[in-house]
């Protein structure tokens, strides 16, 4: 019994960590680089992998994306990539940078966001604080 329960944790766990993607912390994610663009709100983003189309999602459009987040001490709280499984959720449910930047982006789209915490969290006990850096690459949405 003690075996049969030990190789089933073995194979979940191994199974789990062979799908798991490495994702590295970008080197600017302390701040902004010159070349990005920022919004009125305070949002910036710079384009890493350009898209195709030139339909953007509305803000109640549910969104299927990949993403990693980071704090900018370069410590990465969150992915999907990792996980290898991406993320699908209505875009007016999230972090008002995502619901703002989301709606910048294009199918196919890979873009690096620097959210202000007024944009992110706002302080919340448990959330990551401050600004936050994410890679989301925009895989589909639909009405």
């Amino acid at each position: 019994m003690k075996i049969t329960l030990l190789l089933i944790v073995f194979v979940v766990f191994g199974l789990t960590t062979c799908n798991a993607t490495p994702v590295e912390t970008p080197a600017d994610v302390a701040a902004p680089p010159e070349d990005a663009a920022c919004t009125s709100s305070g949002l910036c983003s710079k384009v890493l992998t350009a898209g195709t189309g030139d339909v953007h999602p509305d803000a109640w459009d549910e969104v299927t994306v990949h993403y990693s987040g980071w704090t900018t001490d370069g410590k990465m709280f969150d992915s999907s990539v990792s996980r290898g499984t991406p993320a699908s959720f209505p875009l007016n449910r999230v972090i008002p940078g995502w619901t703002e930047g989301l709606q910048l982006m294009v199918v196919g789209e890979k873009r690096r966001f620097w959210i202000p915490e007024n944009l992110a969290y706002q302080g919340r006990p448990g959330a990551p604080s401050g600004m936050l850096v994410f890679d989301v690459e925009l895989i589909s949405f639909e009405d």
